[in-house]
């Protein structure tokens, strides 16, 4: 149990980490291609958090935190 807690954690640092450079890019005057890029990176968080939502309800969110990590760090 404490793993999985230290893994929702880290992915919400994550998270937090990843919207604080994305308030960047909403700071930009919008331009089509960048409209693109924000919709795109926001329907994969939200695709992200669905998935995990999927895993805690599977008890398996520990493993999706490493995999999300592993595949955020490439």
């Amino acid at each position: 149990m404490r793993s999985s807690y230290d893994a929702l954690v880290d992915l919400l640092a994550s998270f937090d980490n990843f919207l604080g450079r994305l308030s960047i890019y909403a700071g930009i005057p919008p331009t089509p291609a960048l409209t693109n890029l924000l919709v795109k990176i926001i329907v994969e968080l939200i695709s992200t958090l669905a998935l995990a939502t999927k895993q805690v309800k599977q008890g398996r969110f520990s493993e999706f935190v490493l995999i999300f990590l592993r595949r955020l760090t490439k």
